[in-house]
């Protein structure tokens, strides 16, 4: 073997942390040559690492999974910290490895930092290869007819339908050969991922592992019960009946190619897999949107909106995030947010409605909490989401589709099940209140030891007054 063929190939990990369905891995690994298998903290306003502090506690859990798993296979995980081109710079020089492989990233701020890296390298002589797998369709190809980004949501799944099945997944790589020379690595616990004083994220661990290995079980545990009736079960926030996949998607421990197939030949009812695989390219398409459009945390896709008239306090924003409304369904959810880093999609919209609509708040400082307390946080999806909700977004609810929280409490949680588990203070109080408790008369309020304005807040907002504000505010837009 010449020096040349004994060259490490440096497989640049990001938001693919894992070792399944990674064909930057494989391809490595195929040429038989070392790896070097490498993570970058690169610096926070890049906006290309964790997303905020929820992700930032996944994070380290995640590279310690993946640490774990490359160890097995015979390549330890090296951790550095800096500027991307920099540390390649560095660790090339150190162990003379000529290619550089990754997982490609369709970000605005990934491809800014991947575009010239990739230019640099290759005019130096390195090889750099960026491989697919971490959306089902490439941004840059999937368009409408006339060439155009998909605005719509159900063209765009119809489109990613003629596309076919996506790729077969690869499996992880059996062995992986250990460069001569090893790269220094820097300590996970040095780069104080983990919150301590005080220890907020003490109750993730009741709910998530993270890691590829959790990932699998999670994917496993879904299509063989809860997706059989995704359909209905899916907007009940007190069943276990959606995937939890989401903050697994969200770091790359697991591809979108590989939840896919998992639900291809299933004994479940095909309108339960098609309703899944539609919140699948749910997520494709606010990546599209994302890749078309880089401002969309930031700008109204709709410049309509950009008129709007917000009206909303910080003292109500904080009581939002505190979840301290007086309305259960919307404290209930805020709380679990803060309790487990995750919320049931039905009651994010609620409270994503409340803020905006009720309480008149810009939809950016919500995307910004969410952003924060999130383990699932999402670059294209939590923006998309917020704005979808907002009004001013690409294929989004109407502004004037306002959520009545009392009524969504008593749809998706009848029997208030979800409200106690995380509004603790309302768990003796009766069913037929429990989403209405400053209607409910003052002796079964009494019996429950529910006292409003002391252990249970008033209503920051009335639902009807906060209905007509918000839709008198709407109609001061400029039409179309």
């Amino acid at each position: 073997m010449t020096e040349k063929d004994d060259a490490p190939v440096i497989v640049w990990f990001r938001k693919d942390l894992r070792t399944d369905d990674n064909a930057a891995l494989s391809a490595a690994a195929e040429t038989g040559r070392p790896v070097i298998a490498l993570y970058i903290r690169e610096p926070a306003e890049l906006g290309t690492g964790p997303l905020g502090a929820a992700q930032a506690w996944w994070l380290h859990h995640a590279l310690a999974s993946l640490a774990a798993t490359l160890e097995e296979l015979g390549s330890p995980l090296v951790l550095r910290s800096g500027d991307a081109h920099a540390v390649l710079d560095h660790v090339i020089a150190e162990t003379g490895a000529d290619t550089v492989h990754w997982s490609r990233r369709h970000d605005p701020a990934g491809i800014a930092v991947d575009t010239p890296i990739k230019a640099a390298l290759k005019a130096r002589g390195l090889a750099v290869r960026s491989f697919a797998g971490q959306l089902l369709h490439d941004p840059t190809r999937l368009m409408t007819g006339e060439k155009k980004p998909y605005r719509v949501y159900t063209p765009f799944w119809k489109a990613l339908e003629r596309e076919g099945e996506p790729h077969e997944p690869v499996d992880a790589p059996e062995r992986l050969h250990a460069p001569k020379r090893l790269p220094q690595s820097e300590a996970l616990d040095d780069w104080a991922l983990l919150p301590a004083k005080p220890d907020w994220a003490a109750a993730f661990g009741e709910v998530w592992t993270p890691g590829e290995k959790a990932a699998r079980k999670r994917l496993d545990t879904f299509v063989d019960g809860p997706i059989e009736d995704y359909k209905t079960d899916r907007d009940r926030p007190a069943i276990d009946a959606t995937s939890l996949l989401s903050p697994h998607l969200a770091s790359g421990e697991i591809s979108p190619a590989r939840i896919w197939h998992a639900t291809r030949g299933l004994g479940a009812p095909r309108e339960d897999v098609i309703h899944f695989r539609k919140e699948l390219t749910w997520r494709e398409f606010c990546h599209h949107l994302h890749f078309h459009f880089p401002a969309l945390a930031e700008r109204n896709w709709n410049d309509r909106f950009d008129d709007f008239p917000w009206e909303g306090s910080d003292g109500d924003f904080d009581l939002w995030t505190k979840g301290m409304t007086g309305y259960p369904i919307v404290d209930a959810g805020m709380r679990q947010l803060w309790r487990h880093g995750w919320m049931h999609n039905r009651v994010r919209m609620i409270t994503a409605s409340f803020l905006i609509k009720h309480l008149m708040i810009d939809w950016r400082r919500g995307e910004k909490w969410f952003r924060d307390t999130l383990v699932d946080a999402d670059a294209a999806s939590n923006p998309a989401n917020w704005q979808w909700v907002a009004g001013s977004g690409a294929d989004a609810s109407p502004f004037f589709r306002i959520f009545n929280p009392i009524l969504q409490g008593e749809k998706f949680d009848p029997d208030g099940t979800y409200v106690r588990t995380f509004v603790p203070e309302m768990r003796k109080l009766d069913s037929a209140w429990i989403h209405k408790p400053f209607d409910a008369p003052e002796s079964v309020l009494a019996e429950a030891g529910v006292e409003l304005g002391r252990t249970y807040p008033k209503p920051i907002v009335d639902h009807a007054s906060a209905r007509q504000r918000a839709l008198a505010a709407y109609k001061t837009l400029k039409s179309d």
